[in-house]
């Protein structure tokens, strides 16, 4: 092996001295460090759940990549999932080990995009999510006005959530629930509490799926529901300076910036710790006002769907 290659738990890493990708101030080797030494934090977001990796190979532009290649080693555990969008059988990689992640990172796996169920139970998401997403150019301090909306909804319904930045833009606001919900009732939730959310402030955040109709405003996405991927806490981004999703204290999302993570910065600040574990709070049972009030919110991306068509007819489309 060259200089540029070394061997981590049984796994070949190849061209670690390899830019990871344009713009990402980093190398691939930077890439392994940083998932090997974040191993005890991010391998409990990943371990159990159908995962979806965005890669980005040399040369090529980045893509996620959800069906295992022929070649994944046969230690690496997978599931198979009936896709019916695509009708046919996905085979997707659970990250349960450190050897695993390390395999993921020698292929270039930069983001890690694991599902809200465990493999073990497709019916019952493990956390409902809310996907706060500025509009382009704004300033994060919005995204983090628009988050405290959340947190204060979700305070009057007796439910606690904790908070990581995306890694690009914006932030999620993660609300682990118990078995009790089945997936669409946790859907449901989650669209009242954005809607809840908007009420309290319609000038900072909208519930409007279709882009044009924002307004400029910040967007609570309510659709990361069933069976849905989230990127993981710590995950690193396809982002200029590769940075990480990481988790934020409620009283300091004033205080820092979405740069402020990276996969040089957030060994560091996590000193061995795992930030995200120790505030997530047990899993919650959801209050039966936001299941109804929920229930009686069409489903953004269908609304959307038909807006669409509605306008296209009116446009003579």
């Amino acid at each position: 092996m060259g200089s540029s290659d070394e061997e981590r738990d049984g796994v070949r890493l190849s061209n670690l001295d390899t830019p990871l990708f344009d713009g990402a101030a980093a190398t691939k080797r930077d890439l392994v460090d940083y998932l090997d030494a974040v191993r005890d934090a991010i391998l409990p977001e990943l371990t159990g759940r159908p995962l979806s990796v965005i890669r980005v190979l040399r040369g090529q532009a980045p893509f996620m990549q959800k069906n295992t290649p022929k070649y994944t080693p046969d230690w690496v555990r997978t599931v198979s999932v009936w896709a019916e969008s695509s009708k046919r059988e996905v085979s997707y990689a659970l990250c349960d080990d450190r050897r695993t992640l390390l395999w993921f990172a020698n292929q270039r796996a930069v983001e890690f995009h694991p599902t809200l169920v465990r493999a073990d139970d497709w019916q019952h998401p493990t956390y409902l999510v809310l996907d706060i997403d500025p509009p382009e150019g704004a300033a994060f301090s919005l995204a983090a006005r628009a988050a405290q909306l959340i947190r204060s909804v979700l305070t009057d319904a007796g439910l606690t959530g904790v908070a990581k930045t995306s890694g690009a833009k914006g932030l999620h606001v993660f609300v682990p629930v118990d078995t009790s919900a089945p997936a669409e009732d946790v859907a449901a939730a989650t669209r009242a509490i954005a809607a809840r959310a908007e009420r309290l402030d319609p000038d900072l955040a909208t519930t409007a799926y279709i882009r044009e109709d924002r307004g400029g405003k910040v967007f609570l996405d309510s659709t990361r529901s069933g069976g849905a991927t989230v990127v993981a806490a710590y995950s690193p981004r396809v982002r200029p300076g590769a940075p990480v999703s990481f988790p934020v204290p409620w009283d300091q999302l004033d205080a820092v910036s979405p740069g402020d993570f990276t996969v040089h910065t957030a060994p560091g600040l996590l000193a061995g710790g795992d930030p995200w574990a120790a505030a997530m709070p047990e899993p919650q049972r959801i209050g039966e006002d936001l299941l109804e009030e929920g229930r009686a919110i069409p489903v953004a991306r269908v609304a959307a769907m038909h807006e669409g068509k509605r306008r296209a007819r009116a446009r003579g489309d």
